[in-house]
């Protein structure tokens, strides 16, 4: 977010970008989107003193092959590939998310229809992005950290945010944390004509049952649930679009029964 506020209103200029602390790779999906927003205003982007560590996890998951750097082979398997989607590729996201996602090793204390749910439930959150963010892509990625045991995946998108998309739905006059708040209800959905609305809350279900955590920042908006309850605030600055960051814990082995039993339509 510091980076777009910073830069927001520059043009025709070099913006140098460094890392020499942490930096989850999973954080490539907000930041491939904001370095789009500043390429748009016809900026260039260097990449200068990133360390190591930070460099070759960026380059095993892809994210900096868009920017010219060699490819890192993830012997690992600890990320989870960078996309970068337009709002019409659906179907390959489709694939993208059980394949990389949720048909790892990490996650088999799922079984395949609560797969089946969760993949539905952020399917639904790249349908809300493709229909009403007006952003032009939507940028995704992920993580696995053995030694927190847990996997995080990210969905980025730079278009109008919640507050927006809510209050001119529905002609509200809503903070940016009361319209992702609002956006985390079963059934509730700025979508017209279609079915749908479930996805942030079966997300919400499924992380109080597994103790891991859901965060979206939306405009100048950040909620977090977590373990210890719901947390919001609001940022001095904004970003450009909606971050939704979800973790998933690894080392859950519960039997989940999840309490929504929405029908929603076939989508695989």
């Amino acid at each position: 977010m510091n980076l777009y506020n910073e830069n927001k209103d520059r043009q025709f200029e070099t913006i140098e970008i460094s890392f020499q602390q942490w930096f989850a790779a999973n954080l490539s999906s907000a930041l491939g989107g904001v370095m789009d927003k500043l390429l748009g205003d016809l900026n260039t982007i260097r990449f200068n003193d990133i360390s190591p560590d930070i460099l070759t996890i960026i380059q095993k998951n892809d994210f900096l092959s868009h920017f010219g750097y060699q490819r890192v082979t993830d012997i690992n398997n600890n990320t989870i590939r960078y996309l970068k989607l337009k709002p019409t590729d659906g179907r390959y996201f489709q694939r993208y998310v059980l394949k990389e996602l949720l048909d790892r090793p990490e996650l088999s204390i799922m079984n395949s229809a609560l797969k089946r749910k969760i993949a539905e439930s952020i399917y639904e959150i790249f349908v809300n992005a493709q229909i009403h963010s007006e952003s032009d892509f939507i940028y995704t990625c992920g993580q696995f950290f053995p030694t927190k045991e847990s996997i995080e995946f990210t969905i980025t998108d730079t278009g109008v945010g919640f507050r927006k998309r809510v209050n001119s739905r529905f002609e509200k006059k809503l903070s940016s944390v009361q319209a992702i708040k609002w956006a985390m209800k079963d059934g509730h959905s700025t979508k017209q004509g279609i079915s749908g609305g479930i996805g942030l809350a079966i997300l919400k279900e499924f992380v109080i049952l597994n103790k891991g955590k859901i965060q979206i920042i939306s405009d100048d908006g950040f909620y977090q649930l977590d373990p210890n309850g719901v947390q919001t605030r609001l940022f001095s600055g904004s970003f450009p679009g909606t971050i939704i960051n979800m973790e998933f814990k690894t080392d859950n082995v519960t039997s989940y029964s999840l309490i929504s039993e929405t029908e929603s339509d076939e989508l695989f």
